[in-house]
C-alpha cells in the first residue's frame, strides 16, 4: 500500500491502552506489525510466547527488566533484542518513569498469536 501523504499515514496509526500501559501500532508493508510499547512503573506484561513470529525490540528508555527464556536483565537505551518464536518473554517497568521499547514482528502474525503463560491481569 502506498500513502498519499503524511496525513494519510498518520490517520492509520492506532493507539491501544492496556492494563500495563499502551502501544501505538503503525502502518506497515512487509512485516506483520511495528509498535512502540510503553510500560508503566511497576507494571508487568504477561509472560508469553508466539508460534508465528519472531520479535525484534529496540529499547528506547532506561527502566525495564526484560525476561527472555531463563535470562533476566536490565537493557540500556538503544539495546537491540531478538526474541525467536516459541521463546518465553516479558517486560517489566522498574523505573520511576514509564519506559518504552520499539517492537517489530518478523513473520505473518496477529494479536491472537499471543500464548500467555502468566498474566497478573488475568487475560
Amino acid at each position: 500500500m502506498k500513502y498519499k501523504d503524511f496525513e494519510d499515514f498518520k490517520k492509520r496509526i492506532v493507539e491501544d491502552h492496556r492494563p500495563w500501559g499502551s502501544f501505538r501500532r503503525f502502518p506497515h508493508e512487509g512485516v506483520s506489525s511495528i509498535k512502540i510499547i510503553t510500560v508503566k512503573p511497576g507494571a508487568l506484561l504477561s509472560l508469553q510466547y508466539h508460534n508465528k513470529r519472531d520479535e525484534f525490540w529496540v529499547v528506547l528508555d532506561e527502566g525495564l527488566e526484560v525476561t527472555i527464556g531463563e535470562e533476566k536483565f536490565q537493557p540500556k537505551k538503544g539495546d537491540e533484542i531478538w526474541i525467536p518464536k516459541g521463546t518465553l518473554h516479558r517486560a517489566k517497568g522498574i523505573g520511576k518513569e514509564p519506559a518504552r521499547f520499539f517492537e517489530l514482528w518478523v513473520g505473518e502474525s496477529e494479536e491472537d498469536d499471543i500464548v500467555r503463560v502468566e498474566d497478573i491481569y488475568k487475560r
